[in-house]
């Protein structure tokens, strides 16, 4: 159905075609933060399934957010490294647009995941003693389906809605295939006035989300001022949260804001990076400061490690 509504079969990526003297270090580079990305996260990921004292909402958030960083970076990771080895780089039609499906499922995802937990933190530190109530295992479970599902809803819209455009043009000037820019080599600007409506939809859905987060914190923040107790919790708990956040928010408007309204004075090597930074940055800090900062998290990875080590001595 997909093939009948466009000329086009095949996209063309010409985002390596300037890189290719040095593609052999591009790609071991690429293939080494890959490797990092999967390992961080898995160790979280089995770290949290195994240790039934962590089977509470935050560390099921944690893990949930982690796999889904697995998710989004299969779509990424896998399609450029053998690009990076090929003297042409191809996707199908129908590739392309799972690939932008995939790719923007997963950064919209990880936005509801990042409200749900902050929910979680304005109920852990603002209503204590109704915590376990609000927050039960099936709720928590209900929050995170309904954050994927409506997020694959949102996304899948959008990519239904540029399916049906007549494209005139197969080569797209970027890494990877995003959805915006399938847009724009629709052969009649006026056809692409609904996916104008549905992207800035979208947009309006996930800056409330934002808005959401904001007040949460603006609560919690309240709540910490007079308690040392909930000041320790905080620093424990939210700046992690925090700092997910910012990193996200921070990749996802530059690349907003490049793929819509950017213009082509920028170095085609910074271009890439500013499109690519939220495959690269998410995955790899967040696992590491939930790791790090969460105490019975980085407790139990440096347990596990040192028993492994313990019987080499």
């Amino acid at each position: 159905m997909m093939n009948n509504s466009t000329h086009v079969r095949f996209f063309f990526l010409s985002g390596l075609n300037g890189t290719m003297n040095y593609r052999v270090a591009l790609f071991s580079l690429t293939l080494l933060c890959y490797c990092f990305i999967v390992l961080v996260n898995v160790i979280l990921v089995v770290t949290i399934i195994l240790d039934k004292n962590m089977h509470e909402p935050m560390y099921i958030l944690l893990c949930t957010f982690c796999m889904n960083g697995l998710y989004g970076t299969t779509g990424f990771y896998p399609k450029i490294l053998w690009d990076m080895l090929s003297p042409v780089h191809v996707i199908s039609y129908s590739g392309c647009l799972v690939q932008a499906f995939v790719m923007y499922s997963f950064a919209l995802s990880d936005m509801s995941i990042l409200a749900v937990m902050s929910y979680d933190r304005y109920v852990a530190i603002c209503r204590p003693l109704e915590y376990h109530s609000i927050m039960s295992k099936q709720r928590v479970l209900f929050l995170i389906c309904f954050s994927f599902l409506s997020t694959f809803c949102i996304i899948g819209t959008n990519i239904i809605i540029t399916s049906r455009l007549k494209l005139c043009s197969p080569y797209i000037d970027k890494l990877f295939c995003m959805n915006w820019v399938i847009v724009k080599l629709a052969c009649f600007p006026a056809d692409t006035y609904v996916n104008n409506i549905a992207a800035y939809i979208s947009i309006i859905i996930y800056v409330l989300h934002g808005l959401f987060i904001v007040w949460s914190y603006i609560y919690v923040i309240k709540t910490c001022v007079n308690s040392l107790e909930n000041r320790a919790k905080f620093m424990q708990t939210c700046v992690p949260h925090l700092t997910s956040l910012f990193t996200l928010l921070v990749t996802i408007l530059f690349d907003l804001f490049h793929t819509r309204f950017g213009s082509n004075n920028l170095p085609q090597t910074l271009e890439h990076f500013v499109a690519m930074e939220f495959m690269v940055l998410p995955p790899i800090i967040n696992p590491l400061i939930y790791g790090f900062k969460l105490t019975k998290v980085r407790n139990r990875i440096l347990g596990g490690i040192s028993f492994k080590i313990t019987p080499l001595r």
